[in-house]
């Protein structure tokens, strides 16, 4: 069973990048993840997604070979494909796999503007050695929600804040 993680950051850059060196440390084994979606709450007041896996384009792609290979069969491989992309493409924006975009939109606006938050799909992890790899992000980052037990929850809290403790002070040392 996954768990929904949701850490808030002031920014949407350090989301990103907490987001982008989860790949990295996902493809080292120490967390698996079913989705990873950055929330922002712009000055504006507009939500913003930003989803890992672009659906339309996956689709389009997809439906562009299926396209092709029965455009081929019945010897017209551009119609094929030009039909295929477009019922691809279609498919693909209307699908929702991982986090559901309405729960990720009404989180959003729970934000404070200007800040942004990143959610987390994990299927697996080894919480500590994660926190650590991701400690010089500690400082800015809070625990928005979980759907882990209430002993769970208080473990990674405590191990935020022991990473945000230590980063603090390699950072005046």
């Amino acid at each position: 069973m996954s768990n929904l993680i949701v850490i808030g950051f002031p920014k949407v850059e350090e989301a990103e990048t907490v987001r982008q060196e989860l790949v990295g440390i996902q493809q080292e084994h120490l967390i698996s993840l079913e989705d990873a979606v950055v929330l922002e709450h712009g000055e504006d007041g507009h939500v913003h997604l930003r989803q890992a896996i672009n659906l339309a384009a996956a689709g389009a792609v997809s439906g562009s070979f299926w396209g092709m290979l029965v455009g081929l069969i019945f010897l017209n491989p551009l119609v094929g494909l030009a039909v295929g992309a477009g019922a691809g493409a279609a498919s693909g924006a209307l699908s929702d796999i991982g986090i559901n975009d309405q729960f990720l939109k009404d989180l959003s606006e729970t934000l404070p503007k200007g800040s942004a938050a990143l959610a987390l799909l994990v299927r697996d992890s080894t919480p500590d050695k994660v926190v650590e790899r991701l400690r010089s992000h500690a400082p800015n980052a809070r625990l928005v929600k979980t759907s882990l037990s209430n002993t769970d929850e208080e473990q990674l809290r405590d191990l935020l804040q022991k990473a945000a403790q230590q980063a603090e002070a390699l950072r005046l040392s």
